[in-house]
């Protein structure tokens, strides 16, 4: 394999790309600038957008045709014969949704209008410009008609981590590329209450939104083009290619902490308070009328290489966010989002290296600190109440790095046939430190911080694509064809003894449990409890260092069938060295009904590999609730105690997916709205406990991984659209929605007792995943050196089931948000707004401490902590 890829690398460095750099500024007949303005290569994927004062820059070939397009105005198509364009766009007939994108469409000239199934295209310079937000997840949450994120609270792992989803289905049932490569997961494996339960995903917020151009989201199932995780889409991240230009900003926010309803009895006052961290919890310290501050610094800048049009990109990013502090009930200390310092790189560059081919790398490194609240413990115990009197918070701290690289060579031959090989590597890797804890089996002789072990993904891909357009096959027919290597890695590395061990009354480790015993609880009766509090640490028997190899192959094709009715087919191979070969097709087509109408439709097969976290994964933990602690073993899905279990060996999730839609496009205004339905047989899913007390194992309970459950969905993306310039200024009015109803079909627990396999309770988690409706009114106005945005979104009820078996109802919220900025100078902008202006929150729930996360809330898509207002300084040299 490796001689073959070496040379076709050997035999594809025979060709070249030539490039020239194109500048200019684009006005309305006014003489007034528009910023925004979509310029694209035509007949490439190669695209920028003018920024505020109208100017635009990129790089094109020798001869190269430029589309100008924007939303209100009519397209003009222009030669780039020199090296300066300026253009006037007049109002009326102004095509829409004209991004050329890299998703959903190896046909270099597909477009979003004329695609076969949905894909947003979201600028993110615009986004990142008008919204406080400042994390990719939290972004797309406000901007993506069926984009879900939670932010979590004693969650464990998941606190640093958000795990987000498409039309409500699993976080790992999403695929993230970069650039059109696919990109690595986290190592983390969602469990407890967070949303994707049992499932892991990709961290989006690895990646640093100044390093982003823009976002393309695919809503349709493509397992058959890209392989797996893409039951739900994909998200494609288009990385920055500008060159001389220095940008970035300086953002900082606060949280308002007036939260309504009551605060904990006892506290100094009904505003804000304070947990000392010192004190982990045990002691307050000042009020504060804000908290979770934040500091968020990036810029972004490029240069060229040479003299044929390379160039490289360069992004920076410094973010360091402080702890919310939230109502919590009255034995609970610590809840609300975690603290957080991390640091960000990312680099995109292109260098030609003859007249058709050109090498390509990007990749980055991100490295975040992390301390976030674990569940409280009570202070019942005399070994508590003498280290920690009142009770305290354990605090999960963890380093998260991430890094990734890909690197490649694109060529064109004489005869148009294009070849792209690359390789991508990316690797995660988290590590756990355990404060403001205890062993509880030392008892007062335990130390109150612990480094508890960690694990880590390494995923590597290899691909080799082809393609090529024939224009003159009826009115245009692409045909692609490839192949993946890919090759993953999941390893769980062991903490320090303390963490995970349980010692006797001599303070010596238990090794056998027939002639050692931990000392006893005199309130509970019971054998203290092991390891670190809050989150156990891993022991040398959970360490695990698995992988298996990927090996698949694809084709498709589109073929434009006359100018107004389009078809595409793929068919995709895939082997896995540890369960075998799946085939999955894809159907999909577009038919032009009027000049301003599209219908599209698609009809799909997918599935989902069960990743190496879910099959190897096992730990051994306390399970504290509002009962008190439990001690649980998560099996491994290939042990002896899971198939006592009579759980079976993890097989692929399969998919049937089905899409129907129309866009539309009336001078200013556009629509798409798009139907679908997702059939998923045998989801891996995490099952409730089983009773495992006679098993002498060490623990009262057992819980596993397993194909537990089939679901059918039932949505309706919308998203409508219109932008119009008046000489009093410009606005735009954006509403996209999302309706949506999964059903869980059938619990597949064999003759295991489905109130303990898949429960009220694991149900009510997975349904949560797929709330029944989000919508959202975006809002702009512009004029000059002023713009204002105002968004309202309203989320839609969810349901959970909380440790009382009682349902946890969160009602329908309404959030408000709201942007202004100046433009100062040329080179400076000033930002002022707030995220959830009127300081809404979740419904409050009963205060019988039975909610999971431990505080009046469980983790809901509006988050927990109230109003956040901001100042963001943007600058452009």
């Amino acid at each position: 394999m490796k001689k073959i890829a070496l040379l076709l690398f050997l035999l594809n460095s025979a060709f070249l790309f030539a490039q020239k750099e194109v500048s200019g500024l684009v006005k309305d007949k006014s003489g007034n600038p528009l910023p925004g303005v979509n310029i694209v290569e035509k007949g490439t994927s190669n695209g920028v957008s003018t920024d505020f004062e109208g100017s635009f820059r990129i790089k094109v070939k020798e001869g190269a045709t430029l589309v100008f397009s924007y939303v209100g105005f009519t397209t003009v198509e222009k030669t780039a014969s020199g090296d300066k364009i300026n253009i006037v766009l007049s109002e009326n007939d102004g095509q829409v949704l004209n991004d050329v994108v890299v998703v959903g469409s190896r046909n270099a000239k597909r477009t979003v209008v004329n695609s076969a199934v949905p894909i947003d295209v979201i600028n993110v310079k615009d986004v990142t410009t008008q919204s406080g937000k400042i994390e990719i997840n939290q972004l797309l949450q406000y901007v993506a008609p069926s984009f879900n994120a939670n932010k979590q609270s004693g969650s464990d792992g998941a606190d640093h981590v958000d795990p987000a989803s498409l039309r409500g289905m699993g976080p790992d049932q999403t695929l993230v590329l970069i650039n059109g490569k696919r990109r690595h997961q986290s190592s983390l494996i969602n469990l407890f209450g967070t949303r994707g339960r049992g499932n892991t995903g990709t961290d989006l917020n690895a990646i640093p939104a100044a390093s982003i151009k823009r976002i393309e989201i695919l809503r349709d199932g493509a397992s058959a083009q890209y392989g797996s995780d893409a039951i739900a889409g994909v998200i494609n991240i288009v990385t920055n290619d500008n060159v001389d230009e220095l940008t970035g900003s300086v953002t900082y926010g606060v949280f308002n902490t007036h939260a309504k309803g009551e605060f904990l009895p006892g506290t100094p006052n009904t505003k804000g308070f304070r947990l000392d961290q010192n004190g982990n919890g045990n002691s307050y310290g000042k009020d504060q009328d804000f908290d979770g501050g934040s500091v968020r610094v990036a810029a972004n800048y490029g240069t060229g290489i040479g003299s044929k049009g390379g160039y490289v990109n360069v992004t920076g990013e410094f973010l360091s966010k402080n702890k919310t502090l939230r109502p919590a009930y009255d034995f609970r200390k610590g809840f609300g989002d975690a603290e957080m310092t991390g640091v960000n790189l990312f680099a995109n560059l292109a260098i030609p290296i003859s007249d058709k081919t050109e090498f390509y790398a990007f990749g980055g490194s991100n490295f975040r600190d992390t301390d976030a609240y674990a569940f409280t413990r009570n202070d019942g115990e005399r070994v508590v109440e003498s280290v920690y009197p009142g009770g305290y918070t354990p605090r999960i701290t963890s380093k998260i790095n991430d890094n990734s690289i890909a690197a490649g060579i694109r060529t064109e031959s004489s005869g148009g046939w294009k070849f792209d090989l690359s390789n991508t590597f990316g690797k995660n890797k988290f590590q756990y430190d355990i404060k403001g804890t205890i062993n509880a089996s030392l008892e007062e002789k335990s130390p109150h911080e612990f480094d508890a072990g960690g694990h880590s993904l390494l995923q590597n891909t290899t691909n080799f694509d082809i393609s090529k357009n024939y224009e003159s096959v009826l009115s245009g027919l692409n045909i692609a064809f490839g192949a993946e290597f890919r090759v993953e890695q999941f390893e769980i590395f062991a903490g320090e003894e303390g963490s995970y061990a349980t010692y006797d009354t001599d303070g010596k480790p238990i090794t056998d449990p027939t002639t050692q015993s931990a000392p006893i609880d005199p309130v509970t009766g019971e054998p203290r409890p092991g390891g670190s509090q809050g989150f156990p640490g891993y022991s040398p028997a959970n360490e695990v260092n698995k992988d298996r190899t990927n090996f698949s192959l694809y084709t498709d094709a589109e073929l434009d069938v006359t100018e107004a009715w389009m078809v595409s087919g793929a068919l995709r191979f895939e082997n896995y060295s540890d369960f075998g070969s799946t085939l999955n097709g894809k159907l999909a087509s577009r038919l032009k009904i009027t000049d301003h109408i599209n219908a599209r439709g698609s009809i799909s097969t997918g599935f989902r590999a069960p990743s190496l976290a879910q099959i190897y994964y096992n730990l051994r933990f306390t399970n504290f609730n509002a009962s008190g602690a439990t001690e649980v073993l998560l099996a491994p899905n290939d042990s002896p105690v899971t198939r006592a279990f009579g759980i079976e060996k993890l097989n692929e999730e399969k998919a049937v997916n089905a899409s129907l839609g129309f866009t539309a496009s009336f001078g200013d205004f556009t629509a798409t709205v798009d139907g679908y339905y997702i059939k998923v047989k045998d989801r891996i899913v995490l099952t409730g406990y089983f009773d495992a007390s006679s098993l002498n194992l060490g623990v009262s309970e057992a819980q596993f991984f397993a194909n537990g459950v089939d679901t059918s969905t039932h949505g309706l993306d919308l998203v409508f659209s219109w932008k119009k310039t008046f000489d009093f200024g410009q606005f735009g009015a954006t509403l996209v929605g999302n309706i949506n109803d999964m059903k869980i079909d059938k619990v597949k627990n064999g003759t295991l007792d489905e109130a303990i396999f898949f429960g009220k309770r694991e149900k009510a988690f997975l349904l949560a995943s797929a709330p029944d409706n989000k919508f959202g009114l975006n809002l702009t106005y512009a004029k000059n050196k002023f713009d204002a945005g105002l968004a309202f979104t309203r989320f839609s009820k969810v349901v959970l089931v909380d440790y009382a078996d009682e349902d946890d109802v969160y009602n329908p919220r309404l959030i408000t948000d709201l942007t202004v900025g100046y433009q100062f100078t040329k080179s400076l902008k000033l930002t002022l707004g707030s995220n959830n202006l009127f300081n809404v929150y979740p419904t409050k729930q009963d205060e019988q401490g039975n909610t999971e996360a431990g505080g009046y809330w469980d983790a809901v898509q509006m988050g927990f902590s109230g109003a956040y207002y901001y100042a963001r300084l943007g600058f452009n040299f």
